[in-house]
């Protein structure tokens, strides 16, 4: 039985999204080539993306894979999630994780690269959530903006991480 706290499991992957959350998609452009969508795509998976925006990540595996928990911190806030999907294609590579017990909100959150036909590679966040309780409703459009502005982080994050050499 699964500590999710939401039915609608990897909806962020097969879509669409579920009617009754907030929705958030965002894309952008990282640059070009198999060097950028190998080094972003390993930042995502391996969770330096997220260590890299400054966020805690508490986790006993170093890569994501379907099943591992893992604590995401942002200032305050602590919460716990769990990780429902993964993919790693010749062109696409990320992971979906749920909410579980505890995160303040409910819901879902992917973080995928993809590289197009044109060889141009993309960092795109999809997620659907609700609050969990209190906080995330007094909240209210703040955490919305949060939401939006962690996921144009990791965008800034992985052009970096994707166009400089290591």
């Amino acid at each position: 039985m699964t500590r999710l706290t939401y039915p609608e499991i990897g909806l962020t992957r097969t879509g669409p999204l579920p009617d009754g959350y907030r929705h958030l998609r965002y894309r952008t452009r990282l640059g070009s080539g198999a060097a950028v969508f190998a080094t972003a795509g390993e930042a995502v998976l391996t969770f330096r993306m997220h260590r890299a925006t400054g966020a805690r990540v508490r986790t006993a595996a170093g890569r994501a894979a379907p099943g591992v928990p893992l604590t995401i911190g942002l200032g305050p806030v602590s919460a716990p999630c769990e990780i429902v999907w993964i993919t790693q294609t010749d062109d696409k590579i990320g992971f979906g994780y749920g909410t579980l017990p505890g995160h303040p909100a409910t819901g879902e959150e992917a973080f995928v690269v993809e590289r197009d036909e044109h060889d141009d590679v993309w960092f795109a966040a999809t997620a659907f959530s609700r609050p969990a309780g209190a906080l995330m409703r007094l909240a209210g459009p703040f955490a919305v903006l949060v939401q939006q502005a962690y996921a144009r982080r990791c965008g800034q994050v992985l052009r970096r991480l994707g166009t400089v050499s290591r």
